[in-house]
């Protein structure tokens, strides 16, 4: 990373966490009824028909291990997945990330690393890595 990157970030619980927006396709309300599919990974929690097309939805929590119930109020549609969007309590704001502000060394196989902010830390995660 050598420039800036614009995040969206979004809460889990009590924490956040960020995505780059080059990966977020939309961001619709949770009020969409989520059918269930059984027997399908841990991280699913159904289906959405999204304007007359199915989208798998996930719930970051289990591969992120956060506990918590996926009872999330809003579905960040992810763009390089095919019909595939992210359960999260709530969307904040678009914010610019310079890759001096990212510690690393919190990487993982699910994050890119921890931004700081003013008070608190959030974490970037890596869509890919959750779906």
């Amino acid at each position: 990373m050598t420039s800036e990157t614009d995040v969206l970030e979004f809460s889990l619980g009590d924490n956040r966490y960020c995505i780059d927006i080059a990966h977020v396709d939309e961001i619709v309300d949770a009020a969409e009824d989520v059918t269930a599919i059984p027997n399908a990974d841990a991280n699913v929690v159904g289906v959405v028909d999204l304007r007359g097309e199915t989208t798998t939805v996930v719930d970051p929590r289990v591969r992120l291990g956060v506990e918590g119930s996926p009872d999330g109020s809003r579905i960040v549609v992810l763009s390089e997945h095919e019909s595939t969007g992210l359960l999260v309590d709530d969307v904040h704001e678009v914010e610019c990330v310079d890759p001096a502000d990212v510690d690393d060394s919190a990487a993982s196989e699910t994050t890119h690393g921890v931004v700081r902010r003013d008070d608190r830390f959030v974490v970037w995660i890596e869509p890919t890595a959750l779906v």
